[in-house]
């Protein structure tokens, strides 16, 4: 990928133009989710750390752009409201903790409307979210114990 050289693992599977300077507002969003007593809750088992483990970066991404293509881009998503699972995969659990599970939480938390479908950079930019608690999370449980935020750095999923 051109003028990508510079990033290191796992940072080109979800790099656009300006996700650098976007880093800071997920950081900003993922802060103001902790303050949600609902959103604060959800945590990745066992099952779901070895899944990511054992399918990587690459795939839990491509499930990600999947995910959101099918289920949440829409203009007028199937069962909004109810679209996303509350268990089975990694990225679901993500989604009710990033408020990216359906169109009002795109709204309410992330200030992506309802009503019209998700272009391509905002549907990478709600990947980029999961992708960012889902690494924090896994450095968080692997590396972590005492509770003390990991750097972009030393998360699985690099920006």
């Amino acid at each position: 990928m051109k003028g990508t050289d510079h990033l290191e693992r796992g940072q080109r599977l979800f790099y656009t133009e300006g996700m650098t300077e976007r880093m800071d507002r997920i950081d900003e969003v993922l802060t103001r989710l902790q303050d949600s007593a609902f959103r604060r809750k959800f945590r990745l088992g066992a099952k779901e750390r070895v899944y990511l483990d054992a399918k990587g970066d690459a795939l839990i991404a491509a499930h990600a752009y999947d995910f959101i293509a099918r289920r949440l881009a829409p203009a007028m998503p199937p069962n909004d409201g109810k679209q996303t699972p509350w268990r089975g995969h990694p990225v679901f659990i993500a989604q009710h903790a990033t408020g990216t599970c359906c169109r009002s939480c795109l709204a309410k938390w992330h200030g992506l409307d309802k009503g019209r479908a998700l272009s391509a950079a905002e549907q990478a930019y709600v990947v980029a979210v999961i992708a960012r608690w889902l690494g924090l999370r896994a450095a968080d449980d692997n590396q972590h114990g005492n509770g003390s935020a990991p750097s972009p750095e030393q998360t699985p999923f690099h920006f």
